[in-house]
């Protein structure tokens, strides 16, 4: 036991010092090899508890992510209900004006939860036509208007902050004069 830690403490020595050296005073292969191999074997260990680490602060991430989603979804569902209810609440009623209480109700709880996430509906009537938040579905020919403005919404467009969730459905007006007289543009 005693030769054990002796030539435990004499290869720790010469290590400080460089390569192993054999009795002929030439480096050691087979022990530079070993020592290279235990670093290797070491180093890999290393490695191998690294990617597993990183494999589960992924996994982590990810379940926190969709544990987030799940909540927020949660979230707006449930502001839903009570829209869901003056709905089912206006369809009970036998009479037409009960009907058009509980529709508009309904209407006030939608535009509620849209407002609450900062959802808003597009202005385009009476404007001019802006392909980048309406869609031209048709035109209609009018001496109310002048040419390329939005006289009538087929649907309505929203936006939430800068982003457009839905673009609206608008009728354009094209310019007509009245029976007999030539349209002639006004000059600029």
């Amino acid at each position: 036991m005693d030769m054990d830690i002796d030539t435990q403490t004499a290869a720790e020595g010469t290590e400080d010092l460089g390569a192993p050296a054999a009795a002929d005073g030439q480096p050691d292969l087979a022990a530079e090899l070993a020592a290279a191999k235990a670093l290797a074997d070491e180093r890999y260990a290393d490695l191998q508890y690294a990617r597993a680490e990183i494999d589960n602060v992924r996994k982590r991430v990810e379940r926190s992510a969709f544990e987030r989603l799940g909540y927020a979804r949660r979230q707006l569902l449930e502001r839903f209900l009570p829209v869901l209810d003056n709905l089912q609440r206006a369809l009970a009623f036998d009479d037409s004006e009960g009907l058009r209480g509980g529709l508009q109700a309904t209407l006030r709880g939608f535009e509620g939860v849209l407002a609450s996430e900062q959802v808003v509906a597009l202005d385009t009537v009476g404007k001019p036509f802006d392909p980048h938040i309406a869609e031209a579905i048709t035109t209609r020919e009018t001496s109310d208007y002048d040419d390329d403005v939005v006289v009538e919404e087929a649907q309505r467009g929203y936006r939430m902050g800068d982003d457009l969730l839905r673009p609206a459905m608008v009728i354009v007006a094209k310019h007509v004069t009245p029976a007999g007289e030539a349209y002639a543009p006004t000059p600029e």
